[in-house]
């Protein structure tokens, strides 16, 4: 494994996770359930669908390399150009969100039940979802399936566990808006670096 690889998909995922619905899904739920339980259900998905993302990107990494990085700077720039214009509405639209997560979650669940509702709900938000994107696209980029899974996965159960934890203090410190810039410009950086790779 590359520890260099594992850092960058880390910082990219992590910034790129921070505003996501995800992240907003999983504090709803530790709101209405004990955190742990949600934290379990909601790493088993990010598990499942990781493991999807690494997959595609490596069947991705057979394509001939100039197609594979030009298709990762597209990726790259369009996930900064969602990243920027989510930003403008992005407070106003928490209050929405959250709603729409507590009624996905249900009523009183206990044990087991906790754990698979948090999974099924964030398994189904999670398709097509940018960080999954950009584990494909860092898949494909580095060749490296085993690292790019360990940093992708490390940065989702780090903002799930803030989620769970901290995240309605964490919410009102730093405003969505920011996050998503912040995001949006680790996207630009990625393409940037890829950008430059196949110029050169």
């Amino acid at each position: 494994m590359d520890l260099v690889v594992i850092a960058i998909t880390f910082a990219a995922i992590f910034l790129v996770e921070l505003p996501d619905k995800t992240f907003i899904a999983t504090l709803v739920l530790s709101t209405r359930f004990r955190p742990l339980l949600v934290w379990l259900g909601v790493g088993a998905a990010f598990a499942v669908q990781t493991g999807i993302a690494v997959g595609l990107g490596k069947a991705a990494s057979f394509l001939p390399i100039t197609g594979v990085r030009i298709a990762a700077v597209v990726l790259f720039v369009v996930g900064a150009i969602v990243l920027f214009r989510a930003a403008r509405s992005a407070d106003a639209e928490e209050a929405k969100a959250e709603e729409e997560f507590a009624e996905r979650a249900g009523g009183a669940k206990q044990g087991l039940k906790v754990v698979g509702a948090s999974f099924l709900v964030l398994f189904a938000a999670e398709w097509g979802d940018l960080s999954q994107l950009l584990t494909l696209s860092l898949v494909a980029k580095y060749d490296d399936p085993a690292s790019v899974f360990v940093g992708a996965l490390a940065a989702l159960l780090a903002v799930s566990g803030l989620a769970a934890l901290v995240g309605r203090a964490l919410l009102t410190r730093i405003r969505l808006r920011t996050l998503h810039y912040l995001g949006g410009g680790m996207c630009l950086v990625l393409a940037s670096i890829t950008l430059y790779e196949l110029l050169t």
